[in-house]
């Protein structure tokens, strides 16, 4: 799935070694779960995030796959060409989590809907996020060798 919805990006192999190698130099990595597609991927949610916590990530999130305009038609088309047996399921499942729309922009809702099926999602999250013990609020961070980029105009240093 990630191959075909994301052809150029990292695979999710790649974006493991990542958080592995950010976590083993000392910096918190959160992982997003990002979309969720109900009945598409939606079943790898626990897969997910126990490879991310098995890899170092300390906190993570999710998104529910959201659908604006300019979005939804090439989503329908993408879906109906890799997926046409599931195509009807998924939208139907998509519009039960939005109110019986394909798209829901109200803040606080657009992430994770709203209905049975986006509830019992946010559930299973809840539920794996603490499993997995990636339910860490506050990411510790050094800030002492931040440096704010320099503003057009000043002077360069040299070291």
């Amino acid at each position: 799935l990630a191959r075909c919805m994301e052809p150029r990006a990292a695979t999710p192999g790649r974006r493991l070694d990542a958080i592995r190698a950010l976590s083993a130099a000392g910096i918190p990595v959160s992982v997003l779960a990002a979309p969720m597609i109900p009945a598409l991927n939606d079943a790898e949610l626990e897969a997910i995030l126990a490879a991310a916590a098995k890899a170092g990530a300390c906190s993570a999130g999710y998104t529910l796959l959201r659908l604006p305009l300019e979005i939804r038609d090439l989503f329908v088309e993408w879906l109906n060409a890799n997926y046409r047996d599931r195509a009807s399921h998924v939208m139907s499942l998509v519009r039960d989590t939005r109110g019986g729309a394909d798209y829901d922009s109200r803040w606080g809702l657009r992430r994770t809907g709203t209905g049975a099926y986006a509830d019992l999602l946010a559930i299973r999250f809840r539920l794996a996020r603490r499993k997995f013990g990636l339910d860490k609020r506050s990411l510790d961070l050094d800030l002492t060798r931040f440096r704010p980029p320099p503003v057009k105009g000043d002077q360069l240093t040299l070291f």
